[in-house]
C-alpha cells in the first residue's frame, strides 16, 4: 500500500513539474475564478454585517418643524417614548446634528463652512428594542408619527436594513454568476491540460497496462494532478484576496466618501475559506476525471 502511495505521489509530482507551463496557466485561471467569487463574497459579508449592526441598533429619527416651540417638542418627546419597544428617547439639537455631520463627512467640511445658516432641523431619536425592530407594531407607529403635528419627516433605518440585505443578496448572486462562468472555464482548461498530459504519457500508460496496472491504478495520478491544481489555484486566490482587501482602502482612501463603509470587504470566515478550497479541489477533480474517462478510456 505504501509503495502504491509513493508511486501515485511521484507520478503526480512528475506530471506537475514536467508540464509546469500549462499547469501554471491552469492554476492562474482557477485563481482568477475563485478570486472573483471571493471578492463578491467578502463584499456580501460586509453588507450582511452592516445590516445586522443596523438591526441591532435600530434608531428612528423624527425630524421636527423648526418653528415648533420647546414645550411642543417636549410633549412630542414624551409621546414618542411611551411605546414599550422604545429603549431610549432623546432630543437632538440642530447644532448637535451639524457636528455629527462634520464628524461623519470630513470631506464635506468646506461645503458646511460655506453655509450661511444651519440646515439641520431639530429631531427626536428613539432607539428601538432589537427584538421588536422588525415588528409590525413599530412600522405602524412610524406611519402614525408621520401625521403628527410638528413632525416634518421620519427616518426609519429599517429600510436601510432591508436595502443592505438586498445588496448582500445581489452581490452574492453576481459573484456566483461571474465566478460560475470562470469556474466552468477552469473546468474545461483543466480537462484539456490533463488530456494533453495523458497523451504525452501514452507510452508509459501502455507499459503500465502491459504489466497489469488496473484502470483505477492508472487514473489516480491524473485525479491527484487535477485536485492539486484546483487546490493550488483556490489557495492562491485566498492569498491574493487577503492582499486586495488590505490594499483596497489604502489606494482609495476617503475618495469613496459615504460609500467607504459599505464597500469595505470582510475576509471570508473559516467555513467560507474551506468551501472555496473544496470548490477548487472539486473543480480540478471533476475536470481531470472527465478528461481521463473520455479520452484515456481505461
Amino acid at each position: 500500500m505504501l509503495e502504491k502511495l509513493k508511486f501515485f505521489l511521484s507520478a503526480t509530482g512528475n506530471n506537475l513539474w514536467q508540464f509546469r507551463t500549462r499547469n501554471l496557466f491552469s492554476v492562474a485561471i482557477i485563481c482568477l475564478s475563485f478570486l472573483t467569487v471571493g471578492i463578491f463574497l467578502s463584499l456580501a459579508n460586509n453588507l450582511r454585517a452592516t445590516a445586522r449592526e443596523l438591526a441591532a441598533n435600530m434608531t428612528i429619527a423624527f425630524y421636527l418643524d423648526k418653528d415648533l416651540s420647546a414645550a411642543g417638542a417636549d410633549t412630542l418627546r414624551r409621546e414618542i417614548g411611551r411605546p414599550g419597544f422604545a429603549e431610549s428617547v432623546r432630543v437632538v439639537s440642530p447644532e448637535e446634528a451639524l457636528e455629527r455631520f462634520r464628524a461623519s463627512f470630513p470631506e464635506l467640511a468646506d461645503v458646511v463652512a460655506g453655509l450661511q445658516a444651519n440646515p439641520f432641523p431639530p429631531a427626536i431619536e428613539m432607539r428601538v428594542n432589537a427584538k421588536a425592530s422588525a415588528s409590525k407594531e413599530v412600522a405602524a407607529f412610524v406611519e402614525a408619527a408621520r401625521a403628527r403635528p410638528g413632525v416634518t419627516d421620519v427616518l426609519f433605518n429599517r429600510d436601510w436594513v432591508e436595502k443592505m440585505q438586498g445588496f448582500s443578496r445581489l452581490a452574492g448572486a453576481v459573484g456566483a454568476f461571474l465566478g460560475g462562468i470562470l469556474i466552468l472555464t477552469s473546468f474545461f482548461i483543466i480537462s484539456n491540460v490533463v488530456k494533453l498530459n495523458v497523451f504525452a504519457r501514452k507510452n508509459e500508460i501502455e507499459i503500465l497496462r502491459f504489466v497489469g496496472g488496473t484502470n483505477l491504478f492508472i487514473r489516480i495520478p491524473f485525479w491527484l494532478e487535477g485536485v492539486t491544481l484546483g487546490l493550488l489555484g483556490s489557495l492562491l486566490s485566498l492569498a491574493l484576496l487577503f492582499i486586495v482587501i488590505n490594499l483596497f482602502p489604502v489606494y482609495l482612501g476617503s475618495s469613496l466618501g459615504a460609500l467607504q463603509q459599505l464597500l469595505r470587504f470582510r475576509y471570508p470566515g473559516l467555513s467560507q475559506a474551506a468551501a472555496l478550497l473544496l470548490g477548487g479541489a472539486a473543480t480540478g477533480f471533476v475536470g481531470s476525471a472527465t478528461s481521463v474517462s473520455k479520452f484515456l478510456k481505461v
